[in-house]
């Protein structure tokens, strides 16, 4: 397959994804939770506990960012907070029932709709093949591939946890105070 190929099909993708999500969250309910809740959500319905830092790695954004996101989700009972039993210093989030119901409500409603919609305008063998299509934008969109424009080589991504080991210890880097952090990465 040629690069202009795969470029073509690129911008196609792109396009499709871009216009059906738009379709999707117009048929979300009027009254639902926000886009960042619902990704936090749905994250912890699929993968299970995990961190903050976790859960904001898997988000891709930085840990301040779900800061406000957590909260909320917290006080209105949706995820719930327990001691990590690996280590007791840790703290893990999970979906709760009642998260677990909004999640659903959420995106039953959208994929009701979606549903329909392939029904009426798609042959089976079209909707067999968004059934592989859905599978393989779940790979891509986990994918650590960077664009082709970035200017500076690119840093290892590596999760909350494994920074940790690599700064030398078994506190989290994040957790460390500035001199610590220093010290672990000259490997003092």
């Amino acid at each position: 397959m040629t690069d202009q190929t795969v470029a073509l099909a690129a911008t196609s993708l792109r396009r499709g994804t871009m216009r059906l999500g738009r379709r999707l969250r117009m048929e979300r309910p009027e009254r639902a939770v926000t886009g960042a809740e619902l990704s936090a959500l749905g994250l912890l319905y699929r993968r299970g506990p995990m961190s903050a830092g976790d859960l904001a790695w898997a988000e891709r954004v930085q840990p301040q960012s779900l800061t406000r996101t957590l909260a909320a989700l917290e006080e209105r009972g949706e995820i719930g907070r327990h001691p990590d039993a690996a280590d007791r210093r840790r703290s893990l989030l999970s979906i709760t029932e009642a998260g677990t119901e909004v999640l659903l409500a959420d995106v039953g409603q959208r994929d009701s709709w979606l549903a329909m919609a392939m029904a009426e305008e798609l042959s089976p063998a079209e909707t067999q093949l968004l059934m592989m299509a859905g599978e393989l934008m779940e790979r891509l969109a986990e994918s650590e591939v960077k664009a082709l424009r970035r200017t500076t080589a690119p840093r290892a991504r590596h999760t909350p946890a494994e920074t940790g080991r690599r700064m030398g210890g078994e506190r989290e880097a994040s957790k460390r105070e500035p001199g610590e952090r220093r010290q672990a990465a000259r490997g003092a």
